[in-house]
């Protein structure tokens, strides 16, 4: 028997396929954000990301919860060649999550109303109804991710990522300017828009909130796109499961065995998914909440603190912890940057490790292992301390002389605080996706569970002390994942013997990485006291070009000490496209072990 007609790429090839579309969709999201933000300013995403908040719960359960589950099962069936179950899997699935898709939906829009009015921005009613219908395709691209993904195929997911981010940019963008110029256009002839009056200046949030929904709706048809697009990759190209594999392979095992197989999954993977986006939900509501209280309670204390951003946004009173909480939403746009472009590597390790379970060898698991966590190191590590050194001049470089300008004084401290946390931010979702692999998809639920309950009670106390205010969302979430990463390495070394290479996966990278962020910071105030051209009150000035410049002289130190320091092992250079003859040009000059 021959399965050599299945597409198959070894754990840092799939990442990589992955990493690339992963990048390519976080390059379309910041020419589509970035704008965004310009359009609808810092109040018009405190709407868009009370309706996002609320989406992101269900979405993750449909986009990642549900496709590891699938994942790890195709994986472990096709390892033992039992392709007829392979197949199985994918009829039983789909209806499945299509179901879901269609609850989630409906359920959402039933519980728009109660969550708008329980954040305090009934206004945001309008982004949620916009979002709700994307679930449906959501869970239709999960069915067909997962089963590739299982066949260590990541083509189809990295394919329909930039298929639906693309949808997002052009209909987001097109629809929030159309929007927001129709809403303008209507208030200044009738003095209302949708029979909404304006008569106050806080009235006026309408527009905004209309513009965010807007931009909503482009979420949505990017999400139909995608979903089109898995579709027709099945029928047209199929899996490469070829007759000849079927005729070989054993009977499928009843329906009602895979079924349980796959609820015993699914059910942990989801609740994984579901209690770490719920603990983002329960931020939404609680951090808006939490400072509403504080600008109510202490309000020259908080316009001591932001008094002159709020005034030059011209903010109105009832409108601040929106403001806010919008200000602190700018940056996560940065601190999910590289956690969303490491995850790859643990969905591209979940059929290596599955597979290798399914064989018992050991050896190939305590291997993929070193490897996502070294890589995840090298690459975190170094652009956390680029966020922390530049988190000003990165925030100035992309909305100076916007409509978000206001709101740079109150992110960039938030961003640097969560640069200097990125490690951590970054490790836990492969780490999860591990656990996932080799069957202990429960251990990261309760891990969530216990984590998020320490967030709550941290958040709560941290963000209601008027001095720390929004800041206190950082602390709580570095605690979290924290916390998480304990118990969950805790118990993936006691159920595999896995043991890491603390010298190659954190000592190295990490003196590495702050070389890194102390040479951005040198050279960006060595060139900022130089390159004193241009109108400091927008983008294009000195200060942007010492950013830019500072970025690659960064790169290229962190590099060099890299290398020097032996950061790199060989095993990790093989599995690279044309990693042989990579690993002899380092070998020869001795920058690898």
């Amino acid at each position: 028997m021959s399965d050599k007609s299945v597409k198959k790429q070894n754990v840092l090839n799939g990442a990589m396929v992955l990493v690339v579309a992963t990048a390519l969709v976080k390059i379309i999201g910041a020419v589509y954000k970035i704008p965004l933000t310009s359009i609808i300013g810092s109040l018009g995403r405190g709407y868009f990301a009370s309706a996002y908040n609320i989406y992101t719960p269900v979405y993750a359960i449909s986009m990642a919860g549900l496709p590891v589950a699938v994942s790890a099962i195709v994986s472990k069936n096709a390892a033992l060649g039992k392709y007829r179950d392979v197949k199985q899997v994918l009829k039983l699935t789909f209806p499945l999550f299509l179901g879901l898709g269609l609850v989630g939906t409906a359920g959402l829009l039933l519980a728009a109303k109660p969550y708008v009015d329980s954040v305090g921005s009934p206004l945001a009613i309008y982004s949620v109804f916009a979002i709700a219908p994307s679930i449906l395709f959501c869970c239709i691209m999960s069915t067909y991710r997962g089963y590739y993904e299982g066949l260590s195929n990541m083509y189809p997911t990295a394919i329909s990522q930039v298929i639906e981010s693309l949808g997002k940019l052009v209909f987001g963008l097109v629809f929030s300017y159309a929007m927001l110029d129709y809403a303008n256009a209507q208030i200044a002839l009738n003095g209302s828009v949708f029979g909404f009056k304006v008569e106050t200046e806080a009235d006026g949030a309408i527009v905004y909130a209309l513009a965010a929904a807007g931009a909503i709706l482009g979420v949505t048809l990017g999400t139909v796109f995608g979903a089109i697009y898995t579709i027709l990759r099945h029928k047209l190209r199929k899996d490469g499961i070829n007759k000849e594999m079927l005729i070989n392979s054993p009977l499928a095992s009843p329906k009602k065995t895979t079924i349980k197989e796959i609820v015993a999954i699914a059910v942990p993977t989801a609740a994984s998914s579901l209690v770490l986006n719920i603990t983002n939900f329960i931020d939404t509501f609680m951090i808006q909440s939490r400072l509403e209280s504080v600008v109510a309670n202490n309000y020259d204390t908080i316009m001591g603190i932001y008094g002159s951003s709020v005034n030059a946004a011209n903010i109105a009173k009832e409108n601040i912890h929106t403001f806010l909480y919008g200000a602190y939403d700018t940056t996560l746009d940065f601190r999910n940057l590289v956690p969303t472009v490491m995850m790859t590597l643990g969905v591209s390790a979940i059929p290596i490790i599955s597979a290798a379970v399914a064989k018992k060898d050991f050896k190939v698991v305590n291997g993929t292992v070193n490897t996502v966590f070294r890589i995840t190191m090298l690459i975190a590590l170094p652009a956390g301390a680029g966020f922390f050194a530049l988190s000003e001049p990165i925030m100035n470089l992309l909305y100076k002389g916007t409509e978000n300008e206001a709101g740079i004084a109150i992110a960039a401290p938030v961003l640097g605080l969560y640069g200097l946390m990125m490690a951590i931010l970054t490790l836990s979702s492969p780490l999860t996706n591990i656990l996932q692999a080799i069957g202990r998809a429960d251990v990261p639920a309760k891990a969530l569970a216990i984590g998020c309950a320490f967030k709550i009670g941290l958040n709560y106390v941290l963000i209601g002390i008027p001095e720390i205010n929004i800041k206190g969302a950082v602390f709580g979430t570095c605690f979290f994942y924290l916390l998480c990463i304990f118990i969950n390495y805790g118990v993936l070394r006691k159920e595999t013997g896995v043991r890491i290479d603390i010298k190659t996966v954190l000592v190295k990278p990490l003196i590495a990485a702050v070389l890194c962020g102390a040479s951005a910071w040198g050279s960006y105030e060595l060139l900022s006291s130089v390159l004193t051209f241009g109108d400091m009150n927008s983008r294009l000035n000195g200060n942007s070009l010492a950013c830019i410049v500072s970025i690659g002289v960064a790169v290229v130190v962190y590099a060099i000490s890299a290398l020097l320091l032996k950061t790199l092992v060989k095993n990790d250079i093989l599995l690279l496209p044309k990693g042989e003859k990579i690993a002899k040009i380092l070998e020869k000059y001795r920058l690898i072990v």
